[in-house]
């Protein structure tokens, strides 16, 4: 699997490359809505990472944010966000990232995350020790909820919002720091690296955490990931050090 993952981090790279060159410039916004923007450099980063991609697997697809691309029954599938925390970049805050995973036969295989602001790498693949800028590292061992650090995400809708107000406020009384950093991506990353303990949203995106989801559980941790029938396509997933109680 070497040669997807050294693919997939070479077009993060890229991508990072390129968004972190635009960063701070007036930015052409496709679609403002209540809780969300959608950016035409959203677009073009996943047209760069797709070129990659595809250009050296032609066989197999793509299934991104900003659209699929290729045959979506292949066995292997691009799972890509290309820009996580478009609001945050939006509005010059320098904390976001790009996702790639690859599933095969459903499964992630390999997940790379890259923070083009900080320089930070995390990949890792199925069987081994995940990697942050090719150092191993692993889940936090805290076991008390008292002593951790929690991402709560929020969401862009309404019902999404609402659903996961029940979670933050918990949170705040129980854990000793709630956070809400904008990208669902890097709280995965952060989980599996131990710089917080855990991660709760509900009406999340696969493409927002495949590539966090295989980086947690080969550092130790335990993704909690389920379906949800009330929002199309969208997740409730529960992503920590494996350990902690976090009493929900």
């Amino acid at each position: 699997m070497k040669h997807y993952l050294d693919a997939a981090e070479n077009a993060a790279r890229a991508a990072g490359q390129s968004l972190r060159k635009n960063f701070g410039h007036s930015q052409h916004v496709n679609a403002a809505l209540a809780h969300d923007i959608k950016l035409a450099i959203d677009v073009q980063t996943q047209e760069l990472i797709t070129k990659m991609l595809l250009n050296q697997f032609p066989e197999h697809a793509l299934y991104g944010e900003e659209g699929i691309v290729g045959d979506q029954s292949s066995e292997y599938q691009w799972v890509v966000d290309p820009l996580d925390g478009t609001v945050n970049y939006f509005y010059r805050i320098p904390h976001f990232c790009v996702s790639i995973a690859l599933r095969w036969k459903g499964e992630i295989i390999v997940g790379v995350i890259y923070d083009p602001m900080r320089d930070e790498i995390w990949s890792g693949q199925k069987g081994e020790k995940p990697r942050l800028n090719g150092q191993p590292f692993r889940v936090s061992d805290r076991a008390e909820l008292s002593e951790a650090v929690v991402s709560v995400g929020l969401a862009k809708t309404y019902q999404s919002i609402d659903s996961n107000l029940p979670f933050f406020e918990t949170m705040l009384h129980r854990a000793r720091k709630c956070r809400v950093l904008g990208s669902a991506a890097l709280d995965m990353a952060y989980v599996a690296c131990g710089r917080l303990d855990a991660y709760i949203e509900r009406g999340i995106s696969l493409w927002d955490i495949a590539a966090g989801w295989i980086l947690v559980e080969t550092a130790g941790g335990t993704v909690d990931l389920r379906p949800l029938e009330d929002m199309k396509d969208k997740y409730s997933i529960v992503a920590s050090n494996g350990v902690i109680d976090l009493k929900l």
